[in-house]
């Protein structure tokens, strides 16, 4: 994924969440704020009928029309106008919290004056444990009223926050789910670093490899060309591996450049019609010293009649060439391989089989990533860098072809690819 992509996802990302956040703010805000309004109109009412419960009781008319003042969040002043008896005030109140389902820790106190002070009442606690707990003795007074009580609610905040749990619950989840997709974006953007950096690496390696490589290119060809070299049988035989190993070094190192090319902008295909027989006994040929060398055997089961097919002629030779590079490879002693093509209604079929060490089967969807080798412990028999089947799948989904791979552990491997 490209580091332009990872950005705009990641701004796209954090913008979501600070929506998210957003509204999830505001709809605690409005559940809370909404809680409250609710609390207060009951302690309002339930405040109201106490005082005409109290002037019933004192058999006094009630023409007060508001007798309820709120002093702050949790403090409220009843206006009575008549002297007020402690266990009555305790009993209403009681009563009436409980019928609009008030059900919070309340204290109250009577105004006293005679002494101009707060006369404290009691705390009281629908948890019996905390029935005797005294939590403000000094509740203020209030100068505008004569004869009044004063009902504080001590715990009114956790209560507000206990009736909104649900809300509290999924804030929660969303905070967590915030903090792993912050973390996540982070891991990822780490690895995005680490790739660049390694890819970046790679890429200035074998560019600094290229002007040796052909500096020791030109110097081997010199040196076969050479009378003198070519009269001492062991000097000829130590430049001739001289130039092969160069020449096998120019081409991994051509492989790595391109697999660079392919993961930095997307394949270009340049499509011609071409036979697709004549291609494989084209490549067959190029191979035949490498064959004769390691004594292996190429079958080919080619259609009878001629193939076409619309593809790019060169990433299609790569991709053949690689797979008959691996099976001979992997398959010493005696390579043997057979080539298959098949012309059907709708598609064209090409296997190519070998009787080499297989793969074993956890490691077959492995195979096509980047790098990837089957383990074969500290035994490093066969070298390379991994990028060949990396190479001929992104070539095949280029292609939008399809193919896989059938192997069994020493008992060969056939890859089949449908055009």
């Amino acid at each position: 994924m490209k580091s332009k992509t990872i950005r705009n996802l990641s701004i796209l990302g954090f913008i979501t969440i600070f929506g998210i956040i957003s509204v999830q703010i505001y709809w605690i805000t409005q559940a809370l704020n909404l809680q409250k309004k609710e609390f207060q109109n009951s302690v309002f009412i339930s405040l109201r009928n106490v005082a005409k419960d109290i002037s019933k009781y004192n058999k006094m008319d009630f023409p007060i029309e508001n007798p309820v003042k709120q002093i702050s969040s949790d403090y409220y002043i009843v206006n009575i106008r008549e002297a007020i008896d402690v266990n009555i005030l305790q009993l209403y109140l009681k009563q009436e919290f409980s019928k609009y389902n008030l059900r919070l820790d309340y204290e109250f106190a009577i105004y006293d004056c005679l002494n101009d002070k707060m006369v404290y009442g009691k705390y009281v606690s629908f948890d019996y444990e905390n029935e005797d707990q005294l939590s403000n003795e000094n509740l203020p007074k209030y100068n505008q009223f004569t004869y009044y009580f004063g009902v504080h609610f001590p715990k009114i905040n956790s209560y507000l926050l206990a009736s909104n749990k649900l809300w509290i619950f999924f804030t929660v989840i969303l905070f967590f789910s915030i903090l792993f997709f912050v973390y996540s974006i982070n891991i990822i953007l780490k690895q995005k670093r680490l790739s660049e950096l390694q890819k970046n690496f790679i890429n200035n390696m074998t560019h600094e490899f290229k002007t040796p490589i052909s500096t020791i290119n030109i110097a081997s060809k010199a040196l076969n060309d050479n009378n003198t070299i070519k009269l001492d049988k062991n000097l000829s035989n130590y430049s001739s591996i001289i130039f092969e190993q160069n020449q096998r070094l120019n081409l991994q190192i051509e492989k790595i450049l391109e697999i660079a090319k392919i993961e930095r902008e997307k394949i270009k295909l340049k499509k011609e019609l071409i036979n697709l027989n004549e291609i494989i006994k084209t490549i067959i040929n190029s191979i035949n010293l490498s064959l004769i060398e390691l004594n292996a055997k190429v079958i080919l089961n080619l259609s009878n009649d001629d193939i076409f097919i619309k593809c790019d002629k060169i990433h299609l030779s790569n991709v053949l060439y690689n797979i008959v590079d691996n099976a001979l490879k992997y398959s010493e002693p005696n390579p043997q391989i057979t080539i298959e093509t098949l012309f059907e209604k709708n598609h064209t079929t090409i296997k190519v089989s070998d009787n080499g060490v297989g793969i074993p089967k956890e490691f077959i969807s492995k195979v096509s990533n980047k790098f990837f080798r089957v383990p074969t412990g500290k035994i490093h028999n066969v070298k390379g860098f991994g990028l060949g089947l990396f190479y001929v799948n992104e070539i095949c989904k280029a292609h939008n072809w399809t193919w896989k791979i059938n192997s069994t552990e020493n008992s060969g491997t056939e890859i089949t690819f449908k055009i």
